[in-house]
Parts: C-alpha cells; structure tokens; sequence
C-alpha cells in the first residue's frame, strides 16, 4: 500500500507541476497548492474507482472462485462479519459454499480475502508453502505491543531460529515432569473457589440452591499461574490475589471495549501512527500496559539468571532457563519470549477452561460420566499425591472430553496471513499481498470433515479403535485448534496437558450447571473467543473423592 500511495502522491505532484508551469490556463488560479489538492483527489478517485469497483469485480485473478451472495456494492461482506462472533460467517460458508479448498470472500472497501477450506489448501498454507504466506503487519504491530515478536509473531529466518532453541523447553520428556505443577495448582484452584459455592459455611444440598460464580476469572488466575510456575519458575499467587499487578493489567487489555473495536475499524482504513495518535483512553492502556507487562518480564528475568548464576538453582526444565541455557536469544528478545508465552499462554488455556465447563453443564450425562472415571483412576484432588502423565493417559474419556471441547470452540477462531510474493494455492493463482483467512472455527465445524453432526458436542467420537487422535476424521488437519506445520502451536503439548489437569480438577470435585440455562450465549470479539458477559456457574462439591 505504501509504494501506492506514493507513486499516487508523485503523479499527483508532476500533473499540478507541469499544470501551472506549461498549462497555467488549465491549473487552478495558476496555484500548485490548489492544483495540486485538485489533481490529488482526481487520481485518488480514479485510484479508489480502480481498487473498490472494477479490480476485484472485473480484473481480479480470483474472482472466478466461489463466494457468499449478498456483497454490499462498496463494503463486501464487512456487515455480516462485524454483526457476529469472530469466525462464524466463514463457518457458515465453509459448509453452504460447494468449494474445492478456497473461497473468496470481500472485507471493507472489497479488499479481498481467501478463506481456505480444506486439507490440502492447509497444507500448502501451513506447511510446504509456509513461509510464503506471512503475518500481516497490522496484526504484528497490534499484537506485538502485548505480546511482544516472540516466536508468534516473528518470521523467517528469525522464526526458525527461536523456534529450534525453544523446542526443548516444550519436549514431552520435559512436559510430563510438569503434571506435578499442573495438579497442585489445579488443587489450590479447587481449594480458593469451595467457599464461593457453600451457602452459610456448609456444601449446597443441590447444584440447583447454590450460588453461581463467574468461572473465567478464576481459570486466568488459574492458568497465570501456571505459566507463571511452569514456564518462568516463577508464581504470581493470582489464584489466592485477583489483584495481582499482572493479572490486573491483562484483564484490563484483554478484554476489548467499544473504544478497542473502535481503534481495530480505524486501522482498516488509516494508519497505525495515526489511529494511535486519537487521544482516548484505550490509546493510552496499551502502551502502559505493555510497560508494566515487559517490566515484570525483565524483573523475572533477572531473577531467573541470579539464581542459576549464584547455584541458588539448577538449570531447570521451564521455558526460561531452556531459553537462557541455549545461549541463541539476547535479553530484550527473552523479553519478548516472555510477554509471548504469559499472554497466550494463559489466556487461551482459561478460555478452553471455559468452554469446557458449559460444555458440561449443558451435557449433564457427559459431566456425570467424566466425574465417575476421574474419581475411579485419580488420587483425590485434597491429597497431596501428585499426579503423572500416565495416570492421566489411562483416563480415556477426560482426554475425549477435552480434545472435543477444543475442537468445537477453538479459543482462537482464526488467523490470518499475507501472501510475501506470487504463489499458489491448489493450483489457484494468488498475487502478493494478498490477505489469507485460515480459519480454526470453520474447518473444526466443517460437515464433510466431521459429519453431519459437525456442530454438536460429541466427546464420542473420540472413543474407540484409532480414533483416540483423530476423532473419525479422515485428514489430521480437520482438528485446526493448534495449526500443523512449521508455525504450529509450540506449546500444544504444554496446553494440553494443563487443560485436561484443571478439567479433571473441577470435574472431579464439583457438580456444575449453568445460572441461566435459557438465553443463547453471545461471544466477544477479541483474541480469544470468551462469553461475552462471562459465564456464571452455580457449583456443589460432591462428595467421597
């Protein structure tokens, strides 16, 4: 876009120069300044007829593919995506839009995008042609300011690298040592919400007369928790403190306003210098939030190195001291590493966690049936006998329940990427710049991947002979909640066993059902896919476990 606009601005800049010098007849009053503003509309004009009416309708090379009916004359599909939850229009689409791997559909002023569908369009995006198709640089510079350009955000050749250095701090050898940390903090977990659920000191005689709570505030300070003791050594005590400065601030930043999704349409249209520059108040949260975040990073880190440097500690298997031990990262870039790691990390764990308690609440034999093999293969979540990796992997239908929960609400429903040169897709030209939408929520609800009963809850389907992996879906990139590839998901084993530990702990201990079981839940639209308004549980301890 910027060499555009600036070949605009030169053309615009020669017309009014060669108008008052040669043709001061056809200039207005003989002044650049107005002839120059005149010119500079006219091409903007032509240049605006050219990309919102006549490229995409009549020159692009992907407008022959299929797409969804009902396109407004100048803002495409833009009232359908902004009107619903992130990533349900291309739900929709994938399963009413015969397709063969791509669909194009327009965003605003009909930029166009590329919804890929099916495995072997994934495949070429996210794993042999991977690096052809990069992260758009609105999305690293929006995310990077919280998330810092860790490993999520970098590209290339610097992705590699973080990449092959980071590896061994998520190797399964070193993630099932972890199962320890995961249960105790479960445990505490547990522990800090039964008094919320007790009327007058004593358990409620039903689920029905106990009082609700809101579930997702406690897994965040769950889950901060245990990326802060697993991965940086470290524990933030948010369960026992909501107040604490970090969970504060990412409660703050993470939930979008109106003043976020505001700023998120502007940057559509303007620039990110400019859109950041609008004196309003969210424009002045990131940036202190980003400084408050990256300080307690670089306090961590500090910390770390002291103690590995005075023996205080050995070096251990957390993402830090793997991190530190490599020698491949300066400080600023572990920085980055942690910010990267503490905000995904925790917040799409906490909203799986979500998911996971509605999914049960609403499936009450499913709830009943999880609770009975957890309490039958685990030691009770009040002992203090640790758990292991294998004493989970003999709990069939808890990893059932999970690996469905995760594909039925991927916490993050989709991402984008950017074509970096002239490539293809299924045989499909694709110019570059071009915006690619792979989209989790679509291809994980996809009817001629999953079945006619794609958008039901069905742990089921993850049980019996060579299913436990693939849920009966015939291609791996059917379950698209991690990505596959070279930029998949670093710290899914790491996710996935924190998660079926804290559903185990819950599940385990409470009865749970839904405050209010009639009215549909709407999403907010952010990084993650939450209840809009939170999800309020009312929860019995049930006992002998």
């Amino acid at each position: 876009m910027a060499p555009v606009k600036r070949l605009l601005s030169l053309g615009s800049l020669l017309t009014a120069l060669c108008l008052v010098r040669l043709y001061p007849q056809w200039s207005i009053n003989e002044s650049f300044l107005a002839t120059f503003l005149a010119s500079s509309s006219f091409v903007l004009t032509i240049w605006a007829a050219w990309k919102v009416l006549l490229y995409p309708k009549f020159f692009s090379p992907l407008r022959h593919l299929p797409e969804p009916q009902g396109n407004s004359l100048f803002m495409g599909q833009f009232a359908a995506i902004s009107n619903e939850p992130t990533g349900k229009p291309q739900q929709e689409w994938v399963n009413a839009i015969p397709n063969e791997g791509l669909i194009r559909y327009l965003n605003v002023f009909n930029e166009e995008r590329l919804l890929v569908t099916n495995p072997k369009a994934l495949a070429e995006v996210l794993v042999t042609k991977n690096y052809d198709f990069i992260k758009p640089s609105l999305v690293r510079d929006g995310l990077g300011r919280i998330l810092g350009i860790g490993i999520l955000l970098a590209e290339g050749e610097e992705h590699k690298t973080q990449r092959k250095h980071l590896m061994p701090a998520f190797a399964y050898r070193h993630v099932k040592d972890l199962y320890p940390v995961f249960w105790s903090k479960a445990s505490e977990m547990v522990r800090a919400i039964m008094p919320t659920t007790q009327v007058n000191g004593a358990d409620a005689a039903d689920v029905a007369t106990a009082p609700a709570i809101e579930i997702g505030g406690w897994t965040s300070r769950a889950t901060l928790d245990i990326i802060g003791s697993a991965g940086m050594g470290y524990d933030f005590g948010a369960i026992q403190d909501p107040n604490t400065e970090l969970n504060v601030t990412y409660r703050k930043v993470l939930f979008p306003s109106r003043q976020a999704k505001l700023l998120g349409l502007l940057s559509l249209f303007l620039p990110m210098w400019l859109v950041r520059a609008i004196p309003i108040a969210r424009n002045q949260e990131i940036p202190a939030a980003a400084r408050t975040i990256r300080k307690n990073c670089r306090q961590l880190l500090e910390h770390k190195k002291r103690k590995l440097e005075t023996k205080e500690e050995e070096s251990g298997r957390d993402i830090i001291s793997v991190a530190l031990s490599s020698g491949g990262f300066t400080e600023d870039n572990l920085v980055d590493q942690m910010m990267t790691f503490l905000a995904a990390g925790h917040e799409t764990t906490a909203t799986a966690m979500i998911w996971a308690v509605h999914c049960l609440c609403t499936h009450p034999r499913y709830q009943t049936r999880l609770r009975e093999e957890i309490r039958t293969n685990l030691p009770s979540i009040d002992t203090t006998t640790p758990i292991t990796a294998e004493a989970l992997d003999r709990l069939p239908f808890l990893t059932a329940v999970c690996n469905e929960v995760l594909r039925l609400h991927p916490p993050v429903t989709l991402t984008f990427r950017q074509a970096a040169k002239n490539t293809s897709i299924c045989g499909q030209y694709v110019p570059k710049g071009t915006k690619i939408v792979v989209c989790t929520s679509a291809v994980n609800h996809s009817k001629e991947l999953w079945g006619p009963d794609a958008s039901e809850f069905n742990p089921e389907r993850w049980l019996g002979p060579g299913k436990m992996n693939t849920g009966g879906a015939s291609s791996n990139y059917a379950f698209l909640t991690f990505l596959h590839g070279p930029r998949s998901c670093i710290g899914q084993a790491f996710a996935k066993a924190e998660f079926a530990v804290l559903v185990a702990g819950l599940a385990g201990r409470f009865e749970m059902e839904l405050e209010d079981k009639v009215s549909e839940i709407k999403i907010r639209t952010g990084i993650t896919a939450r209840p809009l308004h939170g999800l309020n549980v009312r929860m019995r301890a049930v006992e002998g476990w």
